[in-house]
Parts: structure tokens; C-alpha cells; sequence
């Protein structure tokens, strides 16, 4: 009879302890520890010996990989071309998002393409799905559905159907009967993704695996399930708003500074070919507490609209509330406006929103988030053609931000004719043309100007 061995397993990270632990050694959760099991003849039964071979990196020869178009621009942007084979990719992204869409249109687009499609749900009967792809759409092809978690039924089922693409939704909900633990637990899904990963290399398939993510925002299981794959792909957006934004953040055959946005319909996901033009439909002319700058979002430039507002606090006790932004960089923005603008603002309650649902991280938007702050609290409206990008420092400098000729250029296609920007990026916008670019160093000088 086999020996069990127990062990303690952080459902964060992946630590393993003899011991049940109260907060982790490693990534310091507390109450994440799960008792497994596993058992050392199915483990000895799973090794093999593996007869490599050595050679010179000059004699290797590179075989050009073929790669399949998802017939979804922005997704093929997003891969660097087209989805390349034997290569595993992991999605990622909250609930309700549209993972599950956006994969059933893939294998659709690949399916009539000639090439043979097996979509695998963990958690959804075959009726669902139809549901679904009756919704979008879907026309027939070699697209094939089956409902299944136990990974050894799809093994099998992968080695009888030979498929050319292969979607599995989600990598939590497929187990393995080797590992004496719950679907989903760190064991079953670093265990599983192994499995996969060996079945998509050995027969030249791509494969897709959706991936739940935690609170924080990471896909759950250990972090070697990102390290097992060859592209990351995180799905994010409010689910309140219509916009998706498709990110890579690992890439082993494109570049990584990729996204592609979308927008959800009723009949699925469409992609947005000019995205500055759909964040600023509906801006209001000549309204105090809104400003326009220019993210990178990957590589390209996106216009957005930051929108403030500044109010009297009966309670005493200002509220700060953000959307879209870091709370704690709109406090120390606010500190910054109060201490070298002389505005007086602490006291107040201020609330700071980035229309379209779009997260800003980058700090080049600094200087238009304090501009529509000082605008609210003025009642001054900034100019309607002029656009601001700058970061903002302590002491109140204005900095220089990266690609800011693709910025401008953005802002010029859109019809804007002005542009505040820091004096440090003077010398790499002298190639726009019909455009009035004023360069500030600190924020009284751009507060002087625009009010």
C-alpha cells in the first residue's frame, strides 16, 4: 500500500510546511495554509528518465514559428502577430469580464480557418456554451465542445480529437486523480498546467487556459504558474463599464508594451480601432474641473479625460475619492497643489474620476490631475484645444515623460492646438508642427498660463 505524506501548503504562494502555519514565511498571508496529501508511489510512478541531447549553440538551428491569426486585430496586436504554435498561453482577469467571450470568438475565427478547435469547460455544461455562442454569433466549423475536469479524460480525448487549438476554462476547476487534493489548490493547478503544458509542446497545438485571479489582482495559484507559460495575457476593465483593456505583462515571441482595447456589446466583444476618440465623446465645452492628457498604454497613446471636483467639507473632514487613479499619489498631488500653489484645498472634499473605467498608473497624467483640481476650486474652465502632460514632483517641478512626440501627435490627429508640457521634452517635440507647444517648469508657471 502506498505511503500518504501530509503537508501544509500556502494557497498564496505556494510555501510548503510539515506544520500548519498561521501567517506565511514567504509572502506573509495569514490563514492561507491547506493540509494535502500526496502520495510517493503516484509520484515515483510520474518520473521518468528523460535522454537529452547537448549542442553547440552555434550548430542549433531556429525553426521560423508559424503563427495563427486570431482574426481579432487588437488580439493579434496583443500577441505580437498571431497566436504561435506549441505555445501556452494564460488569461487572466475578475469574474464577469469577458474571458470566456473573448476565447469562444477566437476559437471561432480559428475554427473556419480550416483548423480544428476543442474548447474544454470546467464550468459550464456544453448547453451553456451554446447559449452563448448562439449570442455571438459563432458559424459552424471544426469547433468542438466538451465539459470536463478530470485532466486525465482530457488527455485522452486531446490524443483522440489531435486538435490544432485548444481552450481550457478554467485551469481551476481541472484536477488531477494523482494529487490527493481539491481542484484549484496549489498542487492541482501547478500539477495540471505541467501536464498541459508537456501536451501542447509534444503535439505542436496552442493552447489557451483561463485563470481565476485573487483579490489583489493576481491570477491565483503559485506564482510558477506564470513562470510555466509562454504569454500572460490579464484581462482588466470595470465590469460597469463597456471598455475592456487586453495586457501582456510576458511575452516569450512579442513585445510585452502591447494592450488592446475592447468594448462589450450585446453581440460580444468588439475592438476599438481609435480609442482617444471613444474616451473623449461626450466631453463638455467649456467646464471647469476638466483636463485632457495623453497616456501610453503599452505603446500606444491614448487621450483621456480627467474630470475633479472640489467641494466645501460641512464634516470637518475632507473625503478623497478617486477613480481610476492611486489614492495615495491624489493625496500627495493635493499636498503639492496646496503647499507650492498656494490653493487652499485640504480642507475640502475633492473626488477625481478617469472617464471610460481606465486605470492610470503612470505618472505623466500628474499635471492635468492637478490642473482640474485647481480648475474646480477656480471655477475657471482650462482651454478647451489644450492638452497637459507632465509629471509633478515635492517640490512642484514639472518633469519629462517618455514618447512625448507620440503624445502630441495623438493630441494634433484629435484636433487639439495647444500643449503644455515640461521644459525637458522641448527638444524632442520641435518635429510637431501647427501646434502651440508651451514649455513650463513648475506649476505656478502652467497655473499662470492656463489660469
Amino acid at each position: 500500500m502506498a505511503k500518504i505524506k501530509s503537508k501544509f501548503v500556502c494557497q498564496e504562494c505556494g510555501y510548503e510546511t510539515v506544520k500548519w502555519l498561521g501567517k506565511c514565511p514567504s509572502c506573509s498571508q495569514w490563514n492561507r495554509f491547506v493540509e494535502e496529501f500526496e502520495s510517493k508511489e503516484s509520484k515515483k510512478s510520474q518520473r521518468g528518465i528523460s535522454k537529452g541531447k547537448i549542442e553547440k549553440i552555434n550548430t542549433i538551428r531556429p525553426t521560423k514559428k508559424e503563427r495563427i491569426s486570431t482574426g481579432i486585430k487588437e488580439m493579434d496586436r496583443v500577441l505580437g502577430g498571431g497566436i504561435i504554435k506549441s505555445s501556452l498561453i494564460l488569461v487572466g482577469g475578475d469574474p464577469g469580464i469577458g474571458k470566456s467571450t473573448l476565447l469562444l470568438q477566437v476559437a471561432d475565427y480559428a475554427s473556419r480557418q480550416s483548423l480544428k478547435v476543442l474548447y474544454i469547460s470546467g464550468e459550464e455544461s456544453g448547453e451553456q456554451i451554446k447559449i452563448r455562442a448562439d449570442r455571438l454569433g459563432i458559424a459552424d466549423g471544426e469547433l468542438y465542445v466538451l465539459a470536463e475536469t478530470n485532466i486525465d479524460v482530457i488527455r485522452e480525448f486531446v490524443d483522440k480529437e489531435e486538435p490544432d487549438l485548444l481552450v481550457l476554462d478554467s485551469i481551476q476547476t481541472i484536477y488531477s486523480p494523482d494529487v490527493a487534493s481539491a481542484p484549484g489548490s496549489v498542487s492541482q493547478v501547478r500539477e495540471v498546467t505541467s501536464m498541459v503544458m508537456r501536451m501542447t509542446k509534444v503535439r505542436n497545438m496552442a493552447t489557451f487556459i483561463v485563470g481565476h485571479v485573487t483579490k489583489s489582482g493576481a491570477i491565483a495559484g503559485p506564482k510558477v504558474l506564470e513562470h510555466m507559460v509562454d504569454t500572460v495575457l490579464y484581462f482588466e476593465g470595470e465590469r460597469h463599464f463597456s471598455y475592456r483593456i487586453l495586457r501582456a505583462v510576458k511575452n516569450r515571441f512579442g513585445s510585452t508594451n502591447e494592450i488592446g482595447i475592447f468594448e462589450m456589446r450585446d453581440r460580444g466583444l468588439i475592438e476599438v480601432e481609435n480609442p482617444s476618440e471613444v474616451f473623449l465623446k461626450g466631453r463638455p465645452v467649456d467646464a471647469y474641473g476638466t483636463v485632457v492628457t495623453a497616456a501610453m498604454e503599452g505603446t500606444r497613446p491614448v487621450l483621456i479625460e480627467i474630470q475633479a471636483l472640489v467641494t466645501y467639507s460641512p464634516a470637518g473632514f475632507a473625503n478623497r475619492v478617486t477613480t481610476g487613479i492611486d489614492k495615495n499619489r491624489a493625496a500627495m498631488l493635493i499636498a503639492v497643489l496646496e503647499k507650492k500653489a498656494g490653493l487652499s484645498i485640504q480642507s475640502s472634499d475633492t473626488f477625481i474620476n478617469v472617464t471610460g473605467g481606465l486605470q492610470i498608473k503612470e505618472p505623466a497624467c500628474d499635471l492635468a490631475i492637478l490642473c482640474a483640481l485647481a480648475s474646480s476650486f477656480k471655477e475657471i474652465p482650462v482651454d478647451f484645444k489644450t492638452i497637459l502632460i507632465g509629471e509633478v514632483g515635492l517640490t512642484g517641478e514639472i518633469r519629462g515623460v517618455n514618447s512625448i512626440e507620440k503624445r502630441l501627435l495623438e493630441a494634433q490627429k484629435m484636433g487639439f492646438e495647444r500643449a503644455l508640457i515640461a521644459e525637458a521634452n522641448i527638444e524632442a517635440s520641435k518635429e510637431i508642427k501647427d501646434m502651440d507647444i508651451i514649455p513650463v517648469n513648475n506649476i505656478r508657471k502652467a497655473m499662470e498660463i492656463l489660469f
